[in-house]
């Protein structure tokens, strides 16, 4: 078997890894980097998620190359009003299309000539075109989520002017996402009921399913756990802080009425103000923590109350997989091969939310053996070498068909 090249391309750095979308970008990176492949990964360095030059220099160094962009992706309300009246593009691909950006794909494409191209956002198919232009490589479309559905989601939930707004957006969002899967060659869906709602839409060349995948060995069970409660996710993602908001307006009464002691602590990237400065008992807002790792380590409960979601929560896996007791919504566990009362704990309502909390602390025993039991369903369903065998047996199968061509 040829040494493969890949071309991994982000519309951000993924880093630091203590948020979903970067942990998932990681995890395929260097799956494909422990499969043997030369990865070469192109991101942009962005005004919203800016890294220094310093610390971009001393990440990704065991892959064959890391390359990045600086690009301004500021929301300007200008530009979002112009995109309103005048483009049939979605803000969100809009903001992402820069010459500069489109120049180093050029580049790095000619000089590095990869087997198989992978973007990491549907926002980032504008440069598909290019791609094809420049590569004979295999184009790939990872999904982290249907992103046409949560934005559906939350206009469902407005009114007025910002309800008007959303649904045109989230209708864009659709067709933009429609033809980006119809044009590349293979599509990663996360889940199985991402799969699901591709294929209802639309006939696509290629899926393979590819959740997010944890190398389980290198998660430990957490040490001298403490049983309280834990949120950790970015909290400049709309479904995040709408749960929290819910989570603390609906739920947190109830359930220090039923455990009086009870603590919360939440931390997560660009934490709004308004979170920070919360005067709630029992709850705790650290903002962003400098390691994600240490924060979760001595807490024995995530606690993860989303209302509108796609993809998979990587958090929960990571939580699972080191035994940790997961209380979450519906949408919160979608697309994890999960059982309610088995692995988690399910809840609807606030009442819910305090009856699992109660159980927790009432029968930790029972509780220690659901934990247990998950991280034996992360090492079954989950574990990257498994994950990755299966992506990268399809990949040689269409570029073996590419090749004979």
């Amino acid at each position: 078997m040829p040494e493969r090249k890949i071309l991994i391309i982000t519309n951000r750095v993924p880093y630091p890894l203590s948020d979903g979308g970067n942990l998932a970008m990681n995890s395929m990176i260097q799956g494909y980097h422990n499969a043997g492949w030369k990865v070469y990964l192109l991101s942009m360095n962005t005004t919203r998620h800016p890294l220094s030059q310093s610390k971009l220099a001393s990440l990704f160094t065991n892959i064959y190359a890391f390359g990045w962009v600086d690009i301004n992706n500021d929301i300007k309300p200008l530009n979002v009003l112009k995109n309103y009246l005048f483009s049939d593009w979605p803000e969100h691909a809009e903001r992402f299309y820069k010459k500069e950006f489109e120049d180093k794909i050029i580049s790095v494409t000619t000089s590095f000539k990869p087997d198989v191209v992978q973007i990491e956002s549907v926002f980032l198919a504008t440069y598909l075109p290019v791609i094809k232009e420049n590569s004979d490589a295999l184009t790939v479309l990872r999904l982290h989520n249907i992103e046409y559905q949560i934005w559906q989601s939350l206009a469902k939930k407005c009114k007025t002017l910002k309800k008007i707004y959303l649904t045109k957006l989230y209708r864009r969002i659709r067709d933009f996402e429609r033809a980006a899967w119809r044009d590349f060659e293979l599509l990663l869906p996360i889940t199985e009921k991402d799969a699901q709602a591709v294929l209802r839409l639309e006939e696509v060349n290629d899926m393979v399913i590819a959740p997010f995948s944890i190398e389980t060995d290198k998660i430990a069970p957490g040490k001298n756990e403490k049983w309280v409660g834990y949120h950790l996710g970015a909290m400049d993602w709309l479904p995040n802080q709408e749960g929290i908001r819910w989570f603390l307006d609906h739920a947190w009464k109830k359930i220090r009425k039923a455990e009086p002691g009870f603590e919360f602590y939440f931390s997560g990237r660009n934490m709004p103000d308004n979170f920070k400065k919360l005067n709630i008992s029992g709850v705790h807002c650290l903002g962003e923590v400098p390691s994600a790792e240490e924060f979760i380590a001595d807490k024995k409960i995530l606690i993860v109350p989303l209302w509108s979601s796609g993809g998979i929560r990587v958090k929960i896996l990571e939580a699972m997989a080191a035994g940790k007791v997961v209380i979450t919504t519906r949408p919160g566990i979608k697309g994890i091969e999960a059982k309610a009362g088995e692995h988690y704990l399910q809840v609807t309502t606030p009442d819910d939310f305090a009856r699992a909390v109660k159980w927790c602390l009432e029968n930790k025993a029972m509780a220690m053996k659901m934990g247990e039991r998950a991280r034996q369903l992360m090492e079954e369903k989950y574990e990257q070498k498994k994950v990755m065998a299966h992506i990268i047996n399809e990949m040689e199968s269409l570029l073996g068909q590419i090749e004979k061509s």
